[in-house]
């Protein structure tokens, strides 16, 4: 981590979904080579943020900058993995044919097989240990076998930062373990600073460098220790919180109603 190199700054900045204020006044300093865990319960403005962050909608007031600049759209040092993967299982193309496919990053088209582009290709395959199955269809692959091409596909061009919107969502705990493994250890080849986001904090306990939590329109950025207490929760909802740990694990429970927040546990309650 490079503490005199700030990837992401936010200052006071608030962010609107449409017509309603999803966040006010976020402050937040994120440095290169950070592994950022993004938690907060359904309408907290994770999406907004992310939405922001990738140039699809304005600020509404304070300063956002990313690698000391502005945020713009289609930014090639950002690689985006999106919560769903909206094409591939209705066509035949192989995995190393997908990768081709969008290796401009920009737009689908006809696979171009240069050798730079094939390289690459095979460099992000290896990354996510899906090299053995390069010739193999697309539409033939497993769920989490599926989740890693994605993910794959965000790392080509080589992005600074990567944002993964939700990658475990469709996947079993086993799966899920096994792509935090991956993309940790993507981290630590790369380099690349990860923004990662998803309702269940535990798969992430051993991996994140800090949490940035947000709820009830504000955040907090900071280590597990200094952000999942009852005193910085309970001022995010700005209703009694209550941090349970148990044999490893973290639980987020709603001190006046006994219920299990959705950030702790990946089946919510509430």
């Amino acid at each position: 981590m490079n503490i005199s190199n700030p990837i992401i700054l936010l200052s006071d900045v608030s962010l609107k979904a449409g017509k309603n204020e999803i966040l006010q006044n976020v402050n937040a300093t994120i440095h290169a080579g950070e592994f950022i865990g993004i938690f907060g319960p359904n309408g907290a403005g994770k999406t907004t943020l992310v939405r922001a962050l990738l140039g699809l909608i304005r600020v509404e007031a304070g300063t956002m900058r990313l690698f000391g600049e502005p945020v713009k759209k289609g930014s090639r040092q950002i690689g985006y993995m999106p919560q769903m993967m909206t094409t591939g299982d209705t066509v035949g193309l192989s995995v190393r044919a997908m990768m081709m496919a969008v290796q401009s990053g920009e737009h689908w088209g006809m696979p171009w097989c240069s050798t730079v582009a094939s390289r690459e290709v095979d460099e992000v395959l290896k990354l996510v240990e899906l090299q053995h199955l390069a010739g193999k269809p697309f539409h033939k692959l497993s769920g989490g076998e599926k989740q890693r091409v994605q993910l794959a596909q965000a790392l080509l061009g080589k992005p600074k930062l990567l944002v993964l919107d939700e990658p475990l969502a469709s996947l079993d705990p086993y799966h899920q373990q096994q792509l935090v493994e991956i993309i940790f250890n993507i981290k630590k080849i790369t380099g690349t600073t990860i923004l990662f986001i998803t309702h269940d904090i535990n798969p992430l306990l051993h991996v994140m460098d800090r949490v940035w939590y947000l709820a009830g329109k504000k955040a907090a950025l900071g280590t597990l220790e200094e952000v999942l207490s009852n005193n910085v929760l309970t001022h995010l909802y700005g209703a009694s919180m209550h941090v349970i740990r148990a044999e490893g694990r973290v639980f987020i429970v709603n001190a006046e109603s006994n219920v299990l927040e959705n950030t702790c546990c990946g089946h919510a309650h509430a």
